[in-house]
């Protein structure tokens, strides 16, 4: 049985320090996030992210998204960062701005397609207990503790997978969720809106006037 461990009664530190642990031991870990429980592990530990998948019953080319603690660090994941994306970034992370780039083709990690999408979506989550592992480590793979297609998971009677296949569980107790993370693709030549969620249209043609739907 994985390790349980309730974030409503545990010592942050010692949460934090118990979960970095398990993901620099290449663990998969279930932990809340803004909307549901989520897995996360080492982006860069292609087992784990392997893993990651298997648990949701993933097919091929599905590709994992990636937390990391603040913008600077896209400079060493993504081919390259605009001016806009600079300007959307500071204004919505963290928060529930997921982001498409087209990914650094010189990194040594298989989010889950084996490169061959050449993009990766990225986030700054809006909420501590990530932010606090995530100034611990580096770039996390994450997906939705739920299996692929299904909804997002709220309760962790529900988690659908045997518990040894995990590190240890955190459980924040019955989540409420938003929605979902509003989508940004700027992979082509102007930014473009995939996916209306938790940040409105509005709010982001406020920042950006010039987006494609």
């Amino acid at each position: 049985m994985a390790q349980r461990i309730d974030l409503t009664s545990e010592d942050l530190a010692i949460a934090v320090e118990t979960a970095v642990r398990n993901i620099t031991a290449g663990e998969v870990i279930v932990v809340p996030s803004e909307f549901g429980y989520i897995y996360l592990c080492d982006a860069f530990a292609q087992d784990a992210v392997k893993a990651l998948h298997i648990l949701r019953g993933d097919g091929e080319a599905v590709a994992a998204q990636v937390f990391i603690k603040d913008p600077t660090v896209l400079t060493g994941l993504v081919k390259s960062v605009s001016d806009d994306i600079k300007v959307l970034t500071e204004k919505f992370w963290p928060g529930g701005l997921s982001i498409t780039f087209n990914a650094n083709p010189g990194l040594s990690w298989n989010l889950g397609d084996g490169g061959r999408l050449g993009k990766v979506n990225i986030r700054i989550p809006n909420h501590n207990f990530l932010l606090e592992i995530l100034k611990n480590t580096g770039p996390l793979a994450t997906a939705s503790a739920a299996l692929t297609g299904k909804v997002a998971t709220l309760d962790l009677t529900q988690l659908p997978i045997y518990e040894s296949d995990i590190g240890v569980i955190f459980s924040a107790g019955i989540l409420t969720s938003p929605g979902k993370s509003t989508v940004i693709d700027a992979t082509g030549s102007q930014l473009k809106i995939k996916r209306i969620g938790v940040i409105s249209e509005n709010e982001i043609r406020a920042v950006i006037p010039n987006l494609l739907v």
